[in-house]
């Protein structure tokens, strides 16, 4: 496989856990800005996440009520918009994570049985 398709194919995988991801880090940290959650989901093995493809889905996640955002000023630089975890948030993280989690190991099950086959 070329590696402009490994890299689409892991974009894709990436695209169905993101919000999920973005939910879990925020509920670590309690309040994060888009730079820090790109490095964070970067440290985290989610690599190559672009600020184009974060915020939208930050501001989606503030529309439907799971994130809370409010802009900071910076010391001795630009303000900030920083995005807070809701508890609607918080429900919908205890609710569809653990959903995810077993998709992702039978997911992991069936790769596993193929490619040891």
């Amino acid at each position: 496989m070329s590696e402009r398709k490994s890299v689409e194919r892991q974009t894709q995988w990436l695209r169905g856990v993101l919000d999920l991801a973005v939910l879990a880090l925020l509920a670590e940290s309690g309040e994060d800005y888009g730079y820090t959650l790109v490095r964070r989901l970067d440290e985290a093995g989610l690599p190559g996440m672009k600020p184009g493809t974060l915020y939208p889905l930050l501001n989606r996640l503030d529309s439907e009520g799971l994130v809370r955002s409010e802009w900071r000023a910076g010391s001795g630089g630009p303000g900030r918009k920083f995005f807070l975890l809701t508890e609607r948030g918080r429900a919908v993280l205890a609710e569809q994570g653990p959903l995810w989690t077993e998709f992702a190991r039978n997911a992991t099950a069936v790769l596993e049985r193929g490619m040891s086959a």
